[in-house]
């Protein structure tokens, strides 16, 4: 049974899957530090400084009373739909900015395929039929 399962775990699926997901993890990292440290800044101040993570409603009274969301989780249950349209915001962005790298991806592949291959060199009984037409209209 454990030949099987390192036979299974060894297999280049499962170890290319491995890897893809070890690479998503730091691409999310990356992703992650885009939308948070230089995008999202931008709509901030384009929007005129707005913070959507401390809009929230409060279902308890300490909870409502509350002056960020932190203090009034701590109060209380509360709905923090702040958080929830940022990370709203952050996903459309992550969506639209993987939109544009795979359609990058792809324009340069159409490249690569679309370049003609040069011609394979002529055989030696084309050659030979070449020759022979040349001759023949040499002669008349």
């Amino acid at each position: 049974m454990l030949q099987e399962f390192k036979k299974f775990a060894m297999r280049g699926n499962v170890v290319d899957l491995a890897i893809g997901v070890i690479i998503g993890a730091a691409f999310s990292k990356i992703i992650d530090s885009l939308v948070n440290d230089i995008i999202m800044p931008i709509i901030g101040r384009i929007a005129g400084g707005l913070d959507f993570t401390n809009y929230f409603v409060g279902l308890t009274p300490a909870a409502s009373q509350a002056a960020t969301y932190d203090a009034a989780k701590k109060a209380g249950a509360t709905l923090g739909y702040g958080t929830f349209l940022t990370v709203s915001v952050n996903f459309l962005i992550i969506a639209w900015v993987l939109f544009l790298v795979i359609k990058g991806i792809n324009r340069v592949s159409k490249r690569e395929e679309e370049a003609p291959a040069a011609p394979p060199p002529p055989t030696k009984e084309q050659e030979l039929l070449t020759e022979i037409r040349d001759l023949l209209k040499a002669r008349s």
